[in-house]
């Protein structure tokens, strides 16, 4: 678990410096004022998920993909609505800052989802059953 939290404390500020530079060089018109909001929703949402996941795998070891399926499927949902709120109240008639929001959206959202996609991939032995091979 250390292991995890440093290395997503270590992305976070990755994807947090990126950000404060491409904001810093292009401004609104690339990177919209809202992008610091879906960043934070995602810091959160992704600390969340491995949350609940290190929880239920905690409580029924043998249900680890139900847990990891299931927090990722939460997390997808969670993100729509996001993007379905910012829609309807009033993003839907920004004209282009629309189009940067959804951009810096789905960004954030792969981005962060392939991270949490690699954490996972990298730390998948401890989750194997002893004696598998896979030939």
């Amino acid at each position: 678990m250390k292991s995890f939290l440093r290395s997503y404390a270590l992305f976070c500020l990755a994807v947090g410096f990126v950000l404060y530079a491409v904001y810093s060089q292009f401004g609104p018109r690339i990177v919209h004022p809202f992008t610091v909001y879906t960043f934070s929703f995602f810091v959160v949402l992704t600390g969340l998920t491995y949350w609940v996941t290190a929880r239920l795998v905690r409580a029924n070891p043998g249900n680890f993909m139900g847990a990891y399926f299931g927090t990722m499927a939460a997390r997808l949902l969670l993100s729509l609505v996001l993007v379905m709120v910012y829609l309807f109240r009033g993003g839907a008639h920004e004209g282009n800052a629309r189009w940067a929001f959804l951009g810096s959206f789905f960004l954030l959202y792969f981005i962060f989802a392939g991270f949490e996609v690699w954490s996972v991939l990298s730390n998948l032995r401890p989750f194997s059953k002893p004696g598998e091979t896979t030939e």
